[in-house]
């Protein structure tokens, strides 16, 4: 009855306050469809506007301030009065071109408030979005006389956070995403930052205070599930977060460029979305769409020729140390800070056409799509140089014994596509000087996908990996990519934001830390708990390249994988992505053939996703159904620990009996002295079954289930 006066109160509220536009209004209330969100807007006793959330009666967010500085030293963040209010709202079903779901609904609320600043005059529209499980809202620069353009020093948005919340994160970087997770309170970040810092890693600009990047995922002591994270990044800088460890208060932190500037807006433009996703459980927050539902719809008229991909390639070859990115015989490639590839011998160059037909002979006899060669082209012992160099890579030039036309030829004849690979280097000014040749390169032989890589520090020297300048780089190579019907998956980019909804030839990106460093020692590779935490952050914003599918767990004398080899099936069900790669070398799926059928059988498009069991960081059980086909798919990963996974087979039609083989962790199974014991079983289940599976430290469980004929 309190929940239901509460409800009644605000709805009053909010139909009292619509009658006041244009006249005075200092505050509004609005409420998601379903009643258990509740956002208040209002203007304070300085004109500063300010936001604050409940969840089912629970404060999320705490009054928060709205606004921006501008440069030279204009505050845009108070003496604001309201001068209008438009509500709005949206209940409809959209398909995307592939998904995790092949329908999404839409349903939401929304409120747009105009503001004008009285100082100034100067006018600025917020516009915020409530759904069911959180908020949207984004700034609006309206087109106005008296402000057309001006230089952006700080955004001051803020998110109150209500106590010391469990918090995973990265500390702020403007070049790269590629830490391992830290798991601490929020006050304990300043105590951990520097610790975490002084792991190696190819690049090191760090933001100047105590600054975590999003997605953030946070849990309180009450049991609510926060992640705070941004939508539809286009034409902005990528996003960081201030930490005050003492009052819980988190603001904004934009990636500025060498000059200080962190942004050159023009009025007329949008600001992205940021987002806000809250339950009281786990499972709601993986099932969000929110972040793509902010996102615009597609603009591509004609996608008949973006498909979702299953491949192989040659690249493990290289992080093992077996074969070389280089032709000739040269010193050891250093890119940025680390020797990235000091492992690898030179004199074996990898990209032959010889090693690539063995890779597309393999593709076609093991069912799988496309076959990524790296290290193809001119320009690899350059990168060990970059110094003052603005030209490192030639992308329409390949090595002498690498034969294009042959292999693209013999891939053709074996049914399998190639996927073209683009590292830059991070010369990312020549790399668009070369790219309509490059791409059109690449469909004059038959290739339609290209993966591209902006290892180091960016040329021009004045902007960063997350900065604006390239924020409008990797969209543009989006959008370019599309007019010459190209699907891209881009490492080392700045951290998605469901852009691939407007633009769904951008199949995938890394901007994380990734299978490759399971190889690197001196990175202490992955902690088994990373894959459960992922999903909950880096893949809040879109799909992940995260290459998994390393059978062999023993990657040297030093170095283990942090999983059992189970674990690695499942990872193609709960790291959702539609390029997915079986990353290991051939003569590895050779000799776990039995255990390979479950990454031939896996699907990488599905029509429905099912959540069955999560928790950040400790475990996560996903069940997914293929598209077009009466096939399901599950997977189960938990972090160090063992545990028992209980999986409802209740997403089955109910009627039917199926036919499901799983993929169990051996009964001593352990990640670290025991990683590669396993069992493989069929039994029969229904949508009644409920099973009780026991998965090993570090392990997991795989399924793949058909109808019973």
């Amino acid at each position: 009855m309190l929940f239901y006066n509460h409800y009644l109160i605000r709805c009053i509220s909010l139909c009292f306050l619509s009658l006041f536009l244009f006249t005075g209004v200092s505050a509004q209330t609005l409420s998601s469809p379903d009643g258990n969100l509740f956002l208040d807007v209002c203007i304070d006793e300085k004109g500063t506007p300010t936001y604050s959330l409940e969840y089912k009666g629970q404060k999320v967010i705490e009054k928060s301030r709205l606004g921006f500085r501008l440069l030279p030293a204009v505050f845009f963040n108070d003496n604001f009065e309201i001068v209008g209010i438009k509500e709005d709202s949206a209940d409809f079903v959209w398909y995307p071109v592939w998904g995790e779901n092949s329908a999404i609904p839409d349903c939401h609320r929304e409120l747009l408030v105009e503001l004008k600043q009285q100082t100034t005059g100067y006018l600025l529209n917020m516009r915020f979005r409530l759904f069911d499980d959180g908020l949207g809202f984004r700034y609006e620069f309206p087109v106005q006389p008296s402000l057309r353009h001006f230089l952006l020093a700080d955004e001051l948005t803020e998110f109150k956070l209500t106590g010391d919340h469990k918090a995973f994160w990265l500390p702020g970087d403007y070049d790269t995403n590629e830490y391992a997770i830290t798991t601490s309170r929020l006050s304990e970040i300043p105590l951990l930052i520097d610790e975490v810092r002084k792991a190696p890693l190819v690049l090191k600009s760090f933001t100047p205070n105590l600054a975590v990047q999003t997605p953030l995922m946070m849990k309180s002591a009450q049991g609510l599930y926060i992640n705070i994270h941004e939508a539809a990044l286009d034409n902005y800088a990528g996003m960081c977060l201030n930490v005050d460890p003492e009052s819980y208060l988190l603001s904004t932190h934009l990636t500025p460029d060498k000059n200080g500037v962190r942004g050159y807006i023009q009025t007329g433009s949008v600001t992205p979305w940021r987002t806000i996703v809250v339950s009281d459980d786990a499972r709601d927050i993986l099932a969000s769409n929110l972040i793509l539902n902010l996102n615009e719809p597609c603009k591509i008229v004609d996608t008949s020729w973006i498909k979702p991909v299953k491949y192989v390639g040659v690249w493990w070859d290289y992080f093992v140390g077996r074969r070389s990115f280089t032709y000739t015989d040269t010193k050891d490639i250093v890119i940025g800070e680390t020797d990235y590839f000091a492992l690898v011998p030179h004199g074996r160059h990898g990209a032959t056409t010889e090693h690539a037909k063995e890779y597309i002979d393999f593709a076609s006899e093991n069912g799988f799509d496309a076959v990524l060669v790296e290290g193809w082209n001119e320009g690899w012992e350059d990168a060990v140089e970059k110094g003052e160099k603005e030209r490192i890579f030639n992308f329409t030039k390949a090595y002498p014994d690498f034969d294009v036309v042959e292999v693209t030829r013999y891939a053709k004849s074996k049914g399998v596509r190639m996927i073209m690979h683009h590292e830059t280097c991070s010369a990312v000014s020549d790399y668009e000087r070369q790219l309509h040749d490059a791409f059109r390169f690449m469909t004059d032989h038959g290739y339609n996908m290209v993966k591209t890589g902006y290892v180091g520090p960016i040329i021009p020297r004045s902007e960063y990996h997350d900065g604006q300048w390239m924020v409008n780089h990797y969209n543009y190579v989006a959008r370019t990519a599309a007019d010459y019907k190209i699907m891209v998956n881009s490492h080392e980019a700045v951290r998605p934001t469901g852009m691939c909804r407007t633009w769904p030839n951008w199949l995938a990106q890394e901007s994380a830390r990734g299978t490759e460093f399971e190889s690197f020692a001196w990175h202490k590779g992955n902690n088994p708990d990373h894959t459960t935490i992922l999903p909950f952050t880096r893949l809040m914003g879109g799909p992940m390249d995260y290459t998994p599918g390393i059978l062999e767990t023993d990657i040297n004398s030093s170095v283990k994988l942090s999983s059992t080899l189970v674990k690695q099936l499942a990872l193609y069900v709960t790291m959702y992505s539609p390029f997915q790669m079986a990353a290991d070398l051939m003569e590895n799926y050779k000799k776990y053939a039995d255990a390979f059928q479950f990454i031939k059988d896996v699907a990488v498009d599905w029509d429905h996703t099912y959540i069955l069991e999560a928790e950040p960081g400790d475990y996560i059980t996903i069940a997914r159904k293929a598209k077009g086909k009466e096939e399901w798919f599950v997977g189960g990963i938990t972090d160090e620990n063992g545990r028992d996974a209980v999986i409802d087979f209740h997403f089955l039609p109910s009627g039917k009996q199926y036919f499901a083989t799983v993929y169990a962790d051996g009964k001593n199974a352990d990640w670290q002295t025991n990683a590669k014991e396993y069992t493989i079983r069929t039994m029969k289940v229904t949508s009644k079954t409920k099973l009780k599976q026991r998965l090993a430290p570090g392990g997991g469980v795989a399924i793949s289930i058909n109808i019973v004929k």
